[in-house]
């Protein structure tokens, strides 16, 4: 009879957009003892660009899962072991074996590594020719948490409260525990550790974020991941006060870092401007009453909108620029991608639509109806959201006149459009009630002078005025 030989491959978390250094586990779609196939999806990550599905690159039986979902993980490191049958090496010694079962993130670091050296980036823009900087791992595998340790409910006393000295060693404690303290803003290597062989517990942390009040833990909520909110709110503010202390990560960090670099880097000049829209409103109407633009095809005032701005940028294409800060010089585009700012339960983004400024109007529809789609259903890739050159930002949908908006990073312009309203407004001699909007443009002043910034303004607020301009001057 003969035996099959069989090894673990580890998957690492791949670089999933250029630059990024870790990601977030959101969900696992597989768990120990499923069989996995080339190119099925295991999990779904979130970076500080998007959420992305990924896809494991060989065949076999699922063996482990290195980090529970919730968990950040650094850009290389194992986050899935699989049992294959092809390799030569043998499979790793079955955890009864041994007399203490060490933690999942020790056990990856011990298996051994079947993966080719040179890493394929499955999702994003093709595999990264350097390294990534990632933390350093301890060898040494601390023993872990017998299961008679959670059987009773553990109280931590205040005056069990010794504030440990801070040291350069990084602190033993699993993954769960690192990211409540992350989420509560603790440092790991101030915290005084109860566990067996100096590991830091639950409760350790809790202690540290609230040394004044006893912090009692139930034995049934020490796995569940729904603790670690409750923690958050309990230990992050006084009782009874009702604030609720959101962690910053993923899109929502990248987006407040890249909102700060754009305000306090490029000089930023808003016009504004009110238009009479009824005209549009009407085009509106009539495209969605006769299906000219295509069967199933969305037709809003937004799109019309971003007709009219491509149009004049068309005429004016020194706004479509970048600033090159190391040559000191302006770059102009030879191709418009147009940025559409899109509120998601996951913060906001701004995918674009590639060389928008090349496509009819029809074409522009499609390409509009299913950028929102795929930003609504979360599934916006790292790609589509770089290599934006203008940008339109939709407040009227929320309601909102108007704005200041702040420069997409990179950018030379972006474009505010407000809610549309009926008011009193001077028509062919007389005040009638008319549908108006009102248009607000930030440029970059080392780009876009006055001159430069009202002309591309009033042209895009004359071709909505008047939209068979769009034909005209398209």
């Amino acid at each position: 009879m003969t035996t099959e030989v069989r090894s673990l491959r580890e998957f690492k978390m791949p670089d999933v957009g250029e630059g990024l250094t870790e990601a977030e586990i959101l969900t696992w779609y597989v768990k120990p003892g499923d069989t996995v196939t080339d190119g099925q999806i295991v999990c779904e990550v979130e970076t500080a660009k998007a959420a992305v599905e990924l896809p494991i690159p060989f065949n076999g039986t699922v063996d482990q899962l290195f980090f529970p979902a919730g968990t950040t993980v650094d850009v290389g490191t194992a986050i899935i072991s699989v049992a294959v049958g092809e390799g030569a090496a043998p499979a790793a010694a079955p955890a009864a074996a041994a007399p203490v079962a060490a933690p999942a993130v020790q056990a990856a670091a011990a298996v051994e590594e079947a993966v080719p050296e040179r890493r394929e980036v499955l999702v994003g823009y093709g595999p990264r020719t350097g390294g990534t900087q990632r933390r350093a791992r301890k060898t040494a595998a601390p023993a872990a948490v017998a299961p008679a340790a959670v059987v009773a409910p553990v109280v931590v006393a205040p005056a069990a409260v010794v504030a440990a000295p801070v040291t350069g060693e990084r602190p033993l404690a699993k993954p769960p525990v690192r990211k409540l303290a992350k989420d509560l803003g603790i440092d790991l290597r101030a915290v005084t550790p109860t566990g067996p062989d100096g590991v830091i517990t639950r409760e350790d942390v809790h202690a540290a974020a609230a040394p004044a009040a006893p912090v009692a833990v139930a034995p049934a909520e020490l796995p569940s991941a729904p603790v670690v909110a409750v923690a958050v709110e309990s230990a992050a503010v006084p009782s009874g006060s009702g604030d609720i202390r959101v962690p910053v990560k993923g899109v929502r960090k990248m987006t407040a870092q890249a909102m700060v670099a754009s305000a306090f880097t490029a000089p930023h000049v808003t016009e504004f401007v009110q238009v009479d829209v009824t005209r549009t409103m009407k085009l509106v109407r009539e495209l969605k009453e006769t299906g000219e633009l295509g069967q199933g095809v969305r037709v809003s005032p937004l799109l019309l909108v971003a007709k009219a701005l491509l149009t004049a940028v068309k005429r004016y294409p020194e706004v479509n620029a970048a600033w090159d800060e190391a040559a000191q010089e302006i770059v102009v585009k030879g191709r418009v991608n147009l940025g559409i700012a899109a509120a998601t339960p996951r913060g906001l983004i701004v995918p674009n639509i590639k060389d928008a400024g090349s496509q009819t109007l029809p074409q522009l529809a499609v390409s509009l109806g299913e950028l929102i789609d795929t930003a609504r259903q979360g599934k916006t890739s790292p790609a589509e959201m770089s290599g934006g050159t203008i940008t339109i930002t939709n407040v009227g949908v929320f309601g909102v006149d108007t704005g200041t908006p702040i420069l997409n990073p990179g950018e030379a312009a972006i474009l505010a459009f407000g809610a549309v309203r009926e008011l009193p407004w001077v028509h062919k001699g007389k005040v009638v009630p008319r549908l108006v909007t009102t248009l607000a443009l930030s440029f970059d002043h080392r780009m876009v002078d006055g001159e430069l910034g009202s002309k591309v303004l009033a042209d895009t607020a004359a071709i909505l005025e008047r939209p068979k301009r769009l034909i005209t001057w398209g």
